[in-house]
């Protein structure tokens, strides 16, 4: 019922920026949140970021200060503004949206296919 798709990700610079975006159809969210993980090649997925639906946002540590996160509930789609990438944030990055609001995979119900961010010299 719910589909998500995500954009945006490519070939970048190290400090170069790219924006992610992930769009929500088949339903609306009122409540809950949406967030973004990633997953490098051998590694577990990983917490990146989340929005609520009321605004709020949180940020793993390893990318505050360098992503933002936005969104548009009116269109379904969140937004993720990464600024000074660094080669190790380069992995598949999935959006992901759930009715709670968390930091943890388990909470979310609905998942992209993810999109590939490469930050390469």
């Amino acid at each position: 019922q719910v589909q998500l798709v995500e954009s945006g990700g490519g070939l970048v610079q190290p400090g170069g920026s790219l924006r992610l975006s992930c769009a929500a159809s088949g339903r609306t969210f009122s409540r809950g949140a949406m967030g973004w993980f990633r997953q490098a090649p051998g590694k577990e997925r990983e917490f990146v970021a989340r929005i609520s639906w009321s605004g709020g946002r949180y940020y793993a540590d390893a990318v505050k200060g360098r992503f933002t996160l936005s969104r548009d509930n009116a269109k379904n789609t969140m937004y993720l503004q990464m600024n000074s990438l660094k080669p190790e944030d380069t992995a598949v990055y999935y959006c992901a949206a759930g009715d709670v609001v968390s930091a943890y995979s388990e909470a979310y119900d609905y998942w992209g296919q993810g999109t590939q961010v490469t930050v390469s010299s």
